[in-house]
């Protein structure tokens, strides 16, 4: 019978991280005041007639804790990757310098920091709302096998507290991970 069990725990954890992978690329897009090249993966580059993520056109580097550079593989692309990073709407001012696009990453306000923090919460509750969705459809199923006769209430019963713990782990996994970040936000 356990075979079951863990064909079932094998789909709700990968279904569960799923959610913690979708809510980690939400705040890989925060900013929180230091480089990170994911601050630059939603920006797109008119680029031989088509819009491109900018990863297409250049490599992304961090020299220091404030600053990223944009290495442009085609120096006739170079002005087009410095419009598409200000039109962006992350609030960036790049500079080209030859093949090189440099953008300083400015100071953030406590004003901003706040406003950050609430939309990492957000993101937050939307992964545990995603978790326990997913812990929902377990237990839909697990019931609907006892009824079935396939298992015991016994077997129910050990069955909804393996998917019980699953979920407790994946939610614990949010949270440290929301603290980390509203930490990285609120660090001067």
């Amino acid at each position: 019978m356990s075979t079951g069990l863990d064909a079932l725990q094998d789909d709700l954890t990968r279904r569960m991280e799923g959610a913690i992978d979708s809510f980690r690329r939400d705040l890989s897009g925060l900013r929180s005041g230091r480089a990170s090249p994911n601050l630059l993966e939603p920006v797109r580059v008119e680029a031989y007639g088509s819009e491109v993520p900018l990863t297409q056109v250049g490599s992304v580097a961090v020299p220091e804790a404030r600053m990223l550079n944009v290495s442009v593989w085609d120096k006739t692309l170079v002005s087009a990757v410095e419009r598409a990073i200000r039109d962006a709407g992350l609030g960036l001012n790049p500079a080209s310098d030859g093949q090189t696009v440099r953008v300083p990453i400015p100071q953030l306000t406590e004003e901003r920091r706040v406003e950050l923090a609430r939309a990492a919460g957000r993101y937050a509750e939307n992964a545990r709302i995603s978790i326990r969705g997913v812990r929902r459809d377990g237990m839909e199923q697990i019931k609907n096998r006892e009824k079935k006769g396939d298992i015991s209430q016994d077997d129910m019963k050990t069955w909804s507290d393996a998917v019980q713990k699953l979920t407790d782990r994946f939610i614990k996994t949010v949270d440290e991970t929301l603290a980390e970040k509203e930490k990285e936000i609120k660090q001067v």
